[in-house]
């Protein structure tokens, strides 16, 4: 037997994305989102809504920066999402977050999140809420690295939202191995 929901946006997993923007001075801005995904190899797409004030910020600037949030940082991730930028604008101060300036885009890097996306705008819809990005450039923080240069889930901790719940969940634990676990039923 099943529940059925309906037609509702609840899958796991749900990334916990923060994106970070300047503002017309300069200010940094960070949101939290979830409803977000690759959608092409150097493409990520984003549902958000045209008033909040770093999609104003992506808009004006055309650049952005998506940095996974974690577990050790998920009170100041809830709250640049619980916190409106149009109406607190030093909100990426009283998170405890520091920028980092990116080398390839006009958007600020958020020390405390050791892995990001740094993007330039494609397309946004404002009837859709559809934002377009483009993966300019994905780093890491080498605190985050294991031996051979490659990130480690483990280090990180990233977090997913869990929409039937309303939770953050840590994404850690091995399941399996890509591409070879199936090749047992070929």
């Amino acid at each position: 037997m099943r529940k059925n929901f309906g037609a509702r946006p609840l899958c796991y997993p749900q990334p916990v994305f923060i994106i970070a923007t300047y503002d017309e001075d300069g200010t940094p801005d960070a949101m939290n989102a979830a409803w977000g995904g690759i959608s092409e190899s150097d493409e990520i797409t984003l549902c958000l809504s045209a008033g909040h004030k770093t999609v104003k910020n992506l808009l004006k600037r055309g650049a952005f920066t998506i940095s996974m949030a974690t577990a050790d940082q998920v009170e100041a991730c809830d709250y640049v999402g619980l916190v409106s930028g149009n109406k607190v604008k030093d909100k990426f101060a009283r998170a405890g977050f520091h920028v980092l300036e990116s080398e390839f885009v006009d958007a600020p890097l958020i020390e405390e999140l050791p892995v990001a996306m740094e993007c330039r705008v494609k397309s946004y819809d404002p009837d859709t809420c559809i934002l377009k990005g483009e993966i300019v450039n994905v780093c890491a923080d080498e605190r985050v690295l294991d031996g051979e240069g490659r990130v480690d889930a483990s280090k990180v901790v990233p977090v997913s939202f869990d929409p039937f719940r309303n939770e953050y969940l840590k994404v850690c634990g091995k399941a399996g191995n890509a591409f070879s676990d199936g090749k047992k039923l070929v």
